[in-house]
């Protein structure tokens, strides 16, 4: 669609955005200039029409019926295949609803998405294709994913498979309900706050969120760049390794990935075995102000169990790790609302590949009417255009600056052991709000788990939670960090585990909706 041409009304109010205190005489000479100059954006519209839009592929999909949406968890249900050989021919796989598939609608559990029907599959997706993988449906996902609780869904809040009534943690909910639930084999997630690890440790399941940058985001809703990861969920650390080893390495589109990037074998990794591995408990992760005495202990008698797959256990001290959320706070509020919000998701001025559709469709819908943000996101948006305006971007900045130092606190105690280990979450699942909750309440539900979780978005370390247990019949989370790109360590443990406890229990069959 060509750009409009500007009147002065729209030229005067630029001016008056910018304080340019231009006269409407002054305007009118610029006028003329500025038409002029806009003529090249609508000569790359037409460059781009011609030689690089994409062409969404016809497939089918579909709405589940009411009662046939197990937790409210599928957004559309597809039967989509690629290769009808590879690793993980014969699988099911759910996308997270941030993700595009192509040709299928994405809301990015928002209704200011709902509309938007990708012409490109993401990355991953294509890789999972080419693997042989079945793409069974798109997983709800928290409204714009800025939830760690799974309750702001434009369609509805998504149900825990271990206890109804319950969050299934997110934003990644969908996927992780589903998986949990025996719908399907596995699912992707992204993780920004957590958004793996929350869902999987609500769960009961695997989820590992790698190393910034060693799994391309292409073609994922971005929420702030230097935070944006995608990985795999699923019920057996052996699938985790599997599904890393099919969507990690460089897309030649996303220029977080180093250059010389070159993923491990994950799933020849775990044959290693994890004899020797050290392993530092970290003592900030536990007793927080928010902490449950029964997560804790059920932690703590987990990592009995690592010392007992000859791993060496000591107590490490990372005082750093209590400033984390304080610095995840200030980059994910305004970074999110700059290149989320204000810059329509993609956010401008980087090397990587842009999906302008996307951008129009979800620019237009929110300058439409902001009334349908969410209450997460709307929270964001106050304290992130205030923040911005009133420090003109220096907290993020500072912020920024501060995050190589958070990550040197996590490398010095690295330098020593070989992983760390704390609760995932400081919480079993919590009771999801009445529908007409005020938004004190979502908000504490939304945002109560993140402690442990939100510092290794900032710094990108690796980082999986595998089931520690169960406490009064609810999952509880262990979280294992490496080393950037040292994934392969990550799961070597976490699998030693699987195997030194006998496996990862599944939600009782009572739970399960008919």
């Amino acid at each position: 669609m060509p750009l409009p041409d500007p009147d002065r009304a729209a030229l005067g109010a630029v001016a008056e955005h910018y304080g340019l205190g231009l006269s409407g005489d002054e305007i009118d000479e610029y006028a003329p200039v500025v038409q002029g100059l806009l003529g090249s954006w609508n000569a790359v519209e037409e460059l781009y029409r011609a030689e690089a839009a994409p062409s969404a592929p016809q497939r089918a999909w579909s709405r589940p019926e009411t009662g046939e949406n197990p937790y409210n968890a599928w957004y559309v249900t597809t039967s989509i295949t690629g290769s009808s050989s590879g690793p993980l021919a014969g699988r099911t796989v759910a996308v997270k609803d941030n993700t595009a598939v192509a040709g299928v609608p994405m809301t990015n559990g928002s209704a200011l998405v709902e509309g938007y029907v990708p012409a490109e599959d993401a990355t991953i997706v294509t890789r999972l294709l080419e693997a042989g993988a079945t793409i069974a449906g798109k997983a709800v996902c928290e409204d714009l994913c800025f939830s760690g609780a799974s309750i702001t869904a434009s369609t509805g809040h998504v149900e825990n498979p271990w206890d109804t009534t319950r969050t299934a943690g997110a934003s990644s909910s969908g996927s992780g309900a589903l998986v949990a639930g025996g719908h399907v084999d596995m699912a992707t997630g992204g993780d920004q706050g957590g958004s793996i690890r929350i869902p999987a440790a609500n769960c009961g399941l695997v989820g590992h969120k790698p190393t910034w940058g060693l799994v391309p985001y292409t073609g994922a809703f971005p929420i702030e760049a230097t935070v944006d990861h995608v990985g795999p969920m699923t019920r057996t650390v052996h699938d985790a390794a599997l599904m890393l080893s099919v969507i990690a390495g460089r897309d030649g589109r996303d220029p977080r990935q180093p250059a010389d990037l070159v993923p491990d074998d994950y799933l020849a990794a775990l044959d290693a075995g994890a004899r020797g591995l050290r392993v530092g408990v970290v003592r900030e992760g536990f007793g927080r102000d928010e902490s449950e005495p029964a997560v804790d202990d059920t932690v703590r008698t987990a990592v009995t169990a690592l010392a007992d797959a000859g791993m060496q256990v000591s107590e490490v001290s990372v005082p750093w790790h209590l400033h984390g959320p304080r610095i995840w706070d200030v980059i994910a509020s305004e970074g999110a609302c700059s290149q989320m919000i204000d810059n329509f998701g993609y956010g401008l001025n980087w090397k990587g590949h842009y999906d302008p559709e996307l951008m129009d469709h979800f620019g237009a819908r929110w300058a439409e009417d902001g009334t349908r943000f969410a209450v997460t996101v709307t929270l964001v948006l106050l304290a992130g255009r205030y923040g911005l305006q009133t420090g003109h971007g220096r907290y993020y900045a500072m912020a920024q600056n501060l995050a190589p130092k958070l990550a040197g606190a996590y490398d010095a105690a690295l330098a020593d052991v070989d992983l760390l280990v704390m609760p995932t979450l400081p919480l079993r699942p919590t009771v999801r709000p009445a529908a007409d909750a005020r938004p004190p309440e979502i908000l504490a539900r939304a945002l109560e788990m993140l402690g442990n979780t939100c510092p290794f978005d900032v710094t990108g370390h690796p980082a999986i939670s595998v089931p520690a247990g169960l406490a009064d019949g609810l999952p509880v989370g262990m979280m294992l960090v490496g080393r950037p790109f040292e994934d392969a360590t990550v799961l070597r443990a976490a699998h030693a585990f699987e195997q030194a406890v006998g496996g990862f229990p599944s939600p009782s069959q009572s739970a399960v909706p008919a």
